[in-house]
C-alpha cells in the first residue's frame, strides 16, 4: 500500500443496493456509487429525500434489513483495507460500533425508552471495551460530558424523554464515540434542530473530530451546513453520485445542474422572490438561475383587518415534584398579538420557548391559564365545545411530527377524506375522493398515494400528507408548527410556493413557528421572537433581520450557518 492509499480510511466501489417490491420485482435504490473518505476529513453526502444517502450508510454499517435488501456481489467497501464484506458476522459486530460508529437521524426512534441515557452508553462500553459496570458508568458520565451535557452526573441516570431534542442527539453522539471509531457517520444529526442548538452539534462534532483524529461521514440535505464542516462534497439524485469535488469547488463552481438546483432552492436571505425556484425548474433551464420575478412585499398594514387576536394568553403546568407536592411551570406567560387576515405571523425561538405550546394552547388543544383568543371578534377560549366545534374547521394546525401525526391504520385517503365526512364537505363519497386527489396533487404526490399507507413514505412525503389533510378544510388560520423543517430544499421550496399561493388564492393567514430564520423571513410580514415563554421582540421581518435589537434575537441570526463561498452559478 502507497502514501497515498494509506491515507485513504473508507472505500467504496461500485455499491449497488436492491430493494425486494414482489416476488420477482426489485428496485435499485443505490446504484455503482463510488467514493473513498480520507483520514481525518469530512465528507458530506448531499441529497434530497429518496436519494440513497441514508441506505448507502446503512449499507457501510451493515444494517440493511436482512431479506428484502440485496446488496450486489460485485459491490466493495474497505474499511483500513479490508474487505467488509469478507468479514465474518462476529468481525462485523466488532468493527460497526467501535471504530465504525453512526448517529442516526431521529435520536428517540433510536433510544430506548425503557433505559437510562447511562446504561445504554455503557452497553456500549461494556460489549467494546470489556469495561466492568462501575467502570461503564463513570466512563458514560465523562462523555455525557464531552458532548456538552449539563449535569452529567446526574443526567446519566436520566430516561431519553426527559431530555430536549438537542440533548438526545447528544447522547446519541456520546454513545457513537464511545468505542473511539475511526470514522463517525452522521445522518442528518441536525435536522429539525433550532439554529443554536443545530450550530452546538455542529461545533461538537468538529471538536471531536480535531481530538480523535477521527473522519466524518456526514450525510444531510442542506447545501448551507456543508459549506461549514465539509471538507468534501458527494452530491447524489437517484441512486447514483452526480457530482464530487472539495467544498470550495462545489460552491464557487458545481458543475452538475443539480447541485446548482440545491444551492438555488433555498430561501435568500437578501431577496424575496415572489415563487422560490424548485429543483425541475432549474433543471429544465440547465442549472442557470430561473428568471426573476417581481419580489414580495411584506408588512402589516395600517387597516388590516384582524382575523385572530390573541390577549395575554398564558398556560402553565403542573409538575408534581414529590407524592404530596406540584410546581407550576409557566410555558407561556402573558403574550399578546395580533394576525390581521392574508398575512403571516413568524414565531421563533429556540426549543422549550413555547412556541408549540402557545400554538396548541390558542387552539384549545391545550387549556389555558389565562387570558383571550378572538377568532373573528369572538373569544373561542370562553365557548362550549358545541359553540366551538365550527371553528375546528377554521383554524387547522400541521405538527412538526409527520410520523406521530398520521394515523398508521389509515390509508392516505381515508386520512384525507375523513375531516371531510366528519365536517360534511362534498355531497358523496366519490366527490370527497376527487376533491383528496386534487390535493395530492397541489402537494407534489401522485393519485396514487391515496390507496397507500403512511409507513410507504418518507419524513418529507409524510409531511406533505398532514398539509393535504389540513388544506382540505380551506381554513382561514393555519398554524404551521415547524411544518417544513425536515423537508428537503426543494420540497421546502414546493410547500412555501404553495402556501404563498393558497394565501393569495384564499386570503389565509399563517402563525408560521420555524427554527428556519431564513424561511422565517421569506414567509414571515411579522416576527415574533420568544424566549422562555415571554416575547421578547415583535417587529417586521426586514427589520427585525437587518437590525435585531434583543440580545436573544442576536444570538439566534449568529447561530445561522453562513455560506463560505460564493456561490459561481450564472
Amino acid at each position: 500500500m502507497n502514501a497515498i492509499e494509506s491515507e485513504i480510511l473508507l472505500q467504496v466501489e461500485n455499491l449497488r443496493v436492491s430493494f425486494r417490491t414482489g416476488k420477482q420485482s426489485f428496485f435499485e435504490a443505490v446504484k455503482g456509487v463510488s467514493f473513498h473518505i480520507p483520514v481525518n476529513k469530512t465528507v458530506a453526502l448531499v441529497g434530497e429525500s429518496g436519494s440513497g444517502k441514508s441506505v448507502s450508510a446503512l449499507a457501510l454499517m451493515g444494517l440493511l434489513p436482512q431479506g428484502s435488501a440485496l446488496i450486489d456481489p460485485e459491490s466493495v467497501i474497505r474499511f483500513e483495507g479490508k474487505s467488509l464484506f469478507e468479514m465474518t458476522e462476529k468481525e462485523r459486530r466488532a468493527l460497526c460500533g467501535s471504530k465504525l460508529s453512526m448517529v442516526f437521524q431521529e435520536p428517540m426512534s433510536s433510544l430506548n425508552p425503557v433505559f437510562t441515557v447511562g446504561y445504554q452508553i455503557g452497553e456500549v462500553l461494556r460489549f467494546h471495551k470489556g469495561m466492568s459496570s462501575t467502570e461503564a458508568r463513570e466512563r458514560s458520565i465523562a462523555l455525557l460530558d464531552e458532548v456538552g451535557i449539563p449535569d452529567p452526573s446526574l443526567k446519566v441516570d436520566a430516561y431519553p424523554h426527559q431530555l430536549s431534542g438537542g440533548q438526545q442527539q447528544r447522547v446519541m453522539i456520546a454513545m457513537a464515540i464511545a468505542g473511539e471509531p475511526r470514522l463517525l457517520i452522521a445522518d442528518e444529526p441536525t435536522t429539525a434542530l433550532d439554529v443554536t442548538i443545530q450550530r452546538q452539534i455542529i461545533e461538537l462534532i468538529q471538536a471531536l473530530q480535531r481530538r480523535h483524529r477521527m473522519s466524518v461521514l456526514f450525510i444531510t440535505h442542506d447545501l448551507q451546513l456543508v459549506s461549514e464542516i465539509a471538507d468534501d462534497v458527494i452530491v447524489m439524485r437517484h441512486g447514483e453520485i452526480c457530482e464530487k469535488a472539495p467544498v470550495q469547488d462545489i460552491f464557487a463552481h458545481p458543475s452538475h445542474p443539480y447541485t446548482k438546483a440545491l444551492l438555488l432552492c433555498r430561501p435568500p436571505m437578501n431577496e424575496r422572490p415572489f415563487h422560490l425556484p424548485v429543483i425541475e425548474d432549474v433543471m429544465q433551464a440547465g442549472g442557470k438561475p430561473v428568471s426573476k420575478e417581481s419580489e414580495r412585499i411584506r408588512g402589516y398594514d395600517a387597516g388590516d383587518e384582524p382575523v385572530l387576536e390573541v390577549r395575554h394568553l398564558s398556560k402553565n403546568f403542573e409538575i408534581r415534584t414529590g407524592l404530596f407536592r406540584k410546581r407550576v411551570f409557566p410555558a407561556v406567560k402573558d403574550v399578546s398579538f395580533v394576525l390581521p387576515r392574508k398575512k403571516t405571523l413568524g414565531i421563533v425561538g429556540e426549543s422549550g420557548s413555547g412556541k408549540t405550546t402557545l400554538g396548541l394552547t390558542l387552539m384549545r388543544l391545550h387549556k389555558a391559564s389565562g387570558g383571550e383568543v378572538l377568532f373573528n371578534g369572538r373569544d373561542i377560549l370562553s365557548m362550549t365545545e358545541k359553540e366551538f366545534y365550527p371553528c375546528k374547521r377554521r383554524i387547522q394546525i400541521v405538527f412538526q411530527n409527520p410520523y406521530a401525526s398520521l394515523n398508521p391504520r389509515f390509508t392516505v385517503g381515508q386520512i384525507l377524506t375523513e375531516p371531510l365526512s366528519i365536517h360534511r364537505i362534498g355531497s358523496s363519497a366519490a366527490e370527497r375522493r376527487d376533491m383528496a386527489f386534487e390535493w395530492l396533487r397541489k402537494v407534489g404526490l401522485p393519485e396514487a398515494a391515496f390507496f397507500r399507507y403512511p409507513h410507504e413514505f418518507s419524513g418529507g412525503q409524510r409531511q406533505r400528507i398532514a398539509i393535504a389533510r389540513c388544506l382540505t378544510m380551506r381554513p382561514e388560520v393555519l398554524v404551521c408548527d415547524e411544518s417544513v423543517s425536515a423537508l428537503d430544499v426543494s420540497v421546502q421550496a414546493q410547500i412555501l410556493n404553495l402556501l404563498q399561493d393558497l394565501q393569495d388564492e384564499f386570503g389565509l393567514s399563517y402563525l408560521f413557528i420555524s427554527h428556519d430564520l431564513s424561511v422565517v423571513k421569506y414567509m414571515a410580514d411579522e416576527v415574533m421572537v420568544m424566549q422562555h415563554g415571554q416575547v421578547v421582540e415583535m417587529v417586521g421581518s426586514d427589520e427585525i433581520y437587518g437590525n435585531p435589537r434583543h440580545p436573544y434575537t442576536q444570538t439566534l441570526l449568529a447561530a445561522v450557518p453562513k455560506d463560505k463561498y460564493s456561490l459561481g452559478i450564472g
